[in-house]
């Protein structure tokens, strides 16, 4: 069908994603950086399809990128997406007027000139050009997009960043971004000598996806197939006591449902089906866990062997990528583990709670059904990591090791810290492989794809919108001030400064709510 097929319908644009480039010019200006970057163009491009801006990316990693080549469609009498007759004067695509010179310079390895191209009136340019010569290029050598056709975009990573005339390049995306949004990254780069904010509107644009069949996105059978494929496995730390479980076995070993004014609370059915459906976490009703003391340390310590991952499927950048979110359920959360210089200090409650929600994020291409990209969850925040740089066990299966008590995921083992790097301060985020893990190819289940219409049966807990657990106040001055005692003169901070840099989660925890009430089960993820 539509997806894999390595050309996306988007109304009245045809797209193809073009791998192949030709360098044209190299730079090692990059501050703090001696790899340097280097620029290309676009090459074998298929015939009547046109190029829309040239690619740029560090030396210090593979060529992998990608930019989108664009020809225009002839539509059919059922299209309503379709504004314009391609015969009329307002066709979709459009030579430039000329260009603007952006920038050059001879950084010891030949000379560089960057070229905006002026788009006609009511049309958009989608990116830059790159030449090693002064000479102004070809208006035949790209295409401006019609503006109804366009979304707006913003800088998003640094790829250069010079001291000459402060120019500097980065990477785009997408203003608006998540599973109703429309906006198509290019691939392109934009760069200028201005200061420019991260939200503020650029010279170039995005494309926008107005066919609204979304048919280059998988089929309930290759979702199945691209999570056989690519299904990652999760580690758990060697030392980790709160594994995670299924959210049936966590039902049915004791888990109750609270409502606001009563004292006791009720058992939840083994799927859930008396759990308050739709609304909003309005703090009536939460989970705990089981009163009885040995039920309740059961629960506590998980099920490894019951435990699945729960997959949503949306479409991410306009229907061009696939995201299937992984989440995973663990009972409960472990008290934190604080680092202090070379301290290690293990705290007593700071940092448990009931119900613990995690996830990651698969990133698969439309075009060619490849791995593009996984985005590692981190408590408040989390990072995409390109394919090239994950670790891979079986084949094309990347690992995700998931952290001690806080179960955030990371792509490699070791120690990572939430709070200040700089001062060797903040919350201990311990990695490692081990015997304990899950292998989400075989143990999942998909929960929602909403893209599909009635495909997939939503299960009822995933409808419960309140807390998964009660909420939590520290008395944290308690044990922060014990923090400080152990601390030598010199390095001894007040109260109130260790506050500041400990991540606010320390301070009392909301019980987390579910899947559905993240932003990110609409909206991207963050990063």
């Amino acid at each position: 069908q539509g997806f894999g097929t390595g050309k996306i319908n988007l109304g009245e644009l045809e797209v193809v994603k073009i791998t192949e480039f030709e360098r044209v010019w190299s730079c090692s200006l990059l501050r703090g950086k001696a790899e340097g970057v280097t620029f290309y163009k676009p090459v074998g491009i298929p015939d009547g399809f046109f190029c829309l801006g040239y690619y740029c990316q560090p030396n210090d990693q593979p060529l992998r990128g990608y930019v989108l080549a664009a020809r225009e469609r002839v539509a059919s009498s059922t299209e309503v997406y379709c504004y314009y007759d391609s015969d009329t004067d307002f066709p979709a695509l459009r030579k430039p007027v000329n260009y603007s010179l952006i920038w050059s310079t001879d950084c010891g390895s030949g000379c560089g000139f960057f070229w905006l191209p002026n788009p006609p009136l009511g049309y958009k340019a989608m990116g830059i050009l790159v030449t090693d010569t002064p000479d102004e290029p070809d208006v035949e050598e790209v295409r401006c997009v019609r503006e109804d056709l366009t979304e707006t975009c913003e800088i998003m990573d640094t790829i250069l960043a010079t001291d000459v005339n402060t120019f500097q390049v980065w990477t785009t995306r997408p203003c608006k971004r998540g599973m109703f949004c429309k906006g198509v990254s290019v691939g392109t780069f934009f760069c200028c000598t201005y200061f420019i904010s991260e939200n503020q509107e650029l010279e170039i644009a995005c494309l926008k996806n107005l066919d609204p069949s979304l048919h280059a996105m998988p089929n309930l059978d290759q979702i199945h197939a691209l999570i056989k494929h690519y299904g990652a496995t999760v580690f758990f730390h060697p030392k980790e006591d709160c594994m995670p479980s299924s959210v049936q076995w966590f039902f049915k070993n004791g888990a109750l449902l609270y409502k606001d004014g009563k004292v006791n609370g009720e058992p939840i059915d083994y799927l859930g089906s008396n759990l308050p459906s739709g609304g909003t976490n309005d703090g009536a009703f939460w989970i705990d866990l089981p009163r009885d003391d040995n039920a309740r340390k059961n629960v506590r310590n998980g099920n490894l062997e019951s435990a699945e991952l729960y997959v949503h499927v949306k479409p991410a950048l306009g229907g061009t990528f696939t995201d299937i979110v992984m989440w995973i359920f663990c009972p409960f959360n472990g008290p934190a583990n604080l680092k202090i210089g070379l301290m290690n200090i293990q705290m007593n409650k700071i940092g448990q709670h009931v119900g613990d929600w995690e996830h990651f994020t698969l990133r698969i291409s439309n075009f060619t059904g490849e791995l593009w990209q996984v985005y590692f969850s981190q408590h408040s925040g989390g990072e995409w990591v390109d394919a090239f740089n994950l670790e891979f066990i079986e084949g094309n299966k990347p690992i995700v090791y998931s952290s001690k008590h806080g179960h955030a995921s990371f792509p490699h083992p070791g120690i990572y810290l939430q709070g200040s790097d700089k001062l060797g301060i903040g919350i201990r985020n311990d990695t490692a492989r081990s015997n304990c893990f899950v292998d989400s190819s075989t143990r999942y289940q998909i929960v929602a794809a909403e893209y599909l219409g009635g495909v997939v049966t939503e299960p009822c807990w995933l409808q419960y919108m309140r807390e998964w657990g009660p909420t939590i106040v520290y008395d944290s001055r308690s044990e922060l001030d014990k923090i400080i005692s152990l601390l030598p003169l010199f390095v001894r901070f007040s109260v109130e400064n260790i506050f500041d840099l400990f991540p606010t989660e320390l301070y009392g925890e909301e019980g987390p709510t579910g899947p559905k009430e993240k932003d990110n089960w609409v909206g991207d993820e963050r990063s």
